[in-house]
């Protein structure tokens, strides 16, 4: 992207590819609930058939040969039925690879502050013309950055916000 905290947002990226060890809270409750809902005679174990069920309205769309590595590991290391342990310890390091990808709130921030060079909270058209063609490296051509300021404008008040600036981001 370009926008340097500090230094701290090449950390921050380099930070991101190192594997998490704890999950979440909200990521265990979804673990929890999903679990509950596919353990099925309420025995604390899900048979390794419905496994690939629960982690698909869990929303994740194993491929044909991860299921197979998936159901090979439930038989051989549990015995066909996986615990709510042995369930978190197969689906954390699919969700931690999930969210490895997504930016924070505080680089949201960090970013935003990058082109809102005066601070005053709200980027101008000048601070938007001025931080694209920095980050771009080239001039953009007239009309440009009036046509990127509209579609990013959501209040039409002719500068961008926080909100406007994370929704920008969100849809690209």
């Amino acid at each position: 992207m370009g926008w340097g905290c500090s230094g701290k947002y090449g950390q921050y990226l380099t930070g991101l590819s190192a594997p998490k060890l704890q999950l979440l809270p909200e990521e265990l409750d979804e673990l929890q609930q999903a679990f509950k809902e596919f353990d099925y005679d309420q025995d604390g174990y899900l048979h390794y058939k419905d496994v690939a069920e629960c982690m698909r309205t869990m929303g994740y769309m194993p491929t044909e040969m991860e299921l197979i590595e998936i159901i090979q590991q439930i038989k051989m290391k549990w015995g066909g039925h996986v615990d709510f342990d042995d369930f978190c310890e197969l689906m954390g390091p699919r969700m931690v690879m999930e969210t490895t990808d997504m930016v924070g709130l505080p680089e949201l921030h960090c970013a935003f502050k990058q082109v809102d060079s005066d601070g005053d909270g709200r980027i101008s058209f000048e601070e938007l013309k001025e931080s694209m063609t920095t980050l771009l490296g080239e001039k953009l051509k007239k009309g440009e950055p009036e046509e990127i300021l509209s579609d990013i404008d959501l209040n039409g008040d002719g500068t961008v916000d926080f909100n406007e600036f994370v929704m920008m981001l969100a849809a690209h």
